[in-house]
């Protein structure tokens, strides 16, 4: 499902994403806002994540297991 929305965007904006579909790059202007938009979101959710282990340290329940596990087995490279 997919919902319709009416973006306004610089006339040179246009043009890059004209160019870029006519260069075969993306299959349409609706494509390529899409994966800029899904780019951003996670963008935004891992400077989210990365501000919550700032705040928090990165420690958690599995260090202890992991300290534990490098202790007794051999990596092989």
């Amino acid at each position: 499902m997919s919902t319709q929305i009416a973006v306004r965007l610089p006339d040179t904006t246009v043009s890059e994403l004209d160019a870029l579909v006519a260069a075969g790059a993306a299959a349409s202007r609706t494509a390529l806002v899409t994966v800029a938009i899904q780019r951003e979101l996670r963008r935004r959710a891992a400077e989210n994540d990365a501000e919550i282990l700032t705040r928090r340290g990165a420690a958690d329940d599995l260090d202890g297991l992991v300290d534990w596990t490098v202790g007794r087995f051999e990596i092989e490279r």
